[in-house]
Formats: structure tokens, sequence, C-alpha cells
């Protein structure tokens, strides 16, 4: 072999090495990359599934105190709102005065479905915070919300008159979410 070939072989095996050891760093930097872009994005904003199918079938009977249940053979024929709690919930406790404005209003029924809850407890809280809903379904084995899709609560659906969802809510309700989008929508379903 020539010097010439040696020198050049020797930099061709010291540039393996060599670009072995900046691999973690790209890697590194790769998934700091990712993790940046994912921190950036509302959770609130991932759209469900089942936006636009029908409601999951499902026959929850009533919370402990109240007459009607929740199936979905009640949520056609009329635009709604399901609202999925539970008395454990801090977000739902924020959010129910906004459900009793909306009662009194009666703009849209509103439908309960109680999520993972002691019937004790649900009856108790609705006892005493008042009840919105129309209709409440005791889902006490979570079964029913994790066909709808639900992660956690308080979750809030719009129901289209056949029966199917139309939007969903993640997290707690605010004014501003009812006036911008929930409400414009259900006047929108109801045309």
């Amino acid at each position: 072999m020539t010097d010439q070939v040696c020198v050049e072989h020797t930099h061709e095996k010291a540039r393996g090495p060599r670009m072995a050891m900046f691999a973690p760093i790209v890697l590194f930097l790769g998934i700091a990359v990712m993790f940046g872009i994912g921190l950036t994005l509302n959770p609130r904003d991932i759209p469900s599934p089942l936006i636009g199918k029908p409601v999951p079938v499902f026959d929850l009977p009533a919370v402990k105190g109240r007459q009607l249940g929740l199936s979905s053979a009640s949520l056609q024929g009329e635009v709604s709102l399901v609202n999925v709690f539970a008395s454990w919930c801090t977000a739902c406790r924020e959010e129910h005065p906004l459900f009793m404005d909306l009662r009194r209003s009666g703009i849209v029924p509103i439908h309960g479905l109680n999520y993972k809850d002691k019937p004790n407890d649900a009856a108790k809280w609705l006892d005493e915070l008042g009840d919105p809903y129309t209709r409440t379904g005791a889902d006490i084995n979570g079964r029913v919300g994790i066909d709808w899709g639900v992660y956690g609560v308080p979750e809030t659906f719009v129901i289209d008159r056949q029966g199917r969802i139309a939007y969903k809510h993640i997290g707690a309700l605010t004014p501003r979410v009812l006036t911008d989008r929930i409400l414009p929508l259900v006047s929108e379903l109801r045309k």
C-alpha cells in the first residue's frame, strides 16, 4: 500500500467512531424538538374520533334519587348536550353554575353522564348544588364513558337530532366556550 492510501484508510476508520459519537446528540436534539412541539399543543383541541358518528349504544339507570336514566335512544330527536361529571371532580364543581344557568334559560336540554361515582355521592352532589340535567345516567364502572372516548372529567358533548356526536369539549366549560362555540353550534344544528 502506498503512503497516501494508508493515510486515507486511517482517516476513514477514524471518521466512523467520530460520527457515532454525534448520534446520541442528534437523537437527543430530535426528541427535544418533538417534545417542545408537543408542549405547544392544547389537549382540548384534540378532535374526538366519534365526531359525526352515532353515540355509542348504551342504557344507564338513573342516578340515585333521579327518575330518568340515560340511553342512546334518549339522545335522538332533539339537539342536546351531554355533560360527563362526577362528585369527586373539582372542575365539575367549577362549571356546574354555568349548567344551572343554562338549564334555567331552557336553551338546550342537558343530560348528565355520572362517571365512576358512588351512588350516594352523586345524589348528594346534585341535591346540594342543584340538578341541571333532564336525564342522568349512572356510569358506575365507567364502561360507557370509555365507549364515548372519555379520558377525564368533565367533558361535554353536543349531540345532533339524529343522535350523532357533533362536538366534544374537554375540561370545564367556560362562558366563552359556551357562547362562542357550543350555543352557535346548537343553533346551527336546529336549522
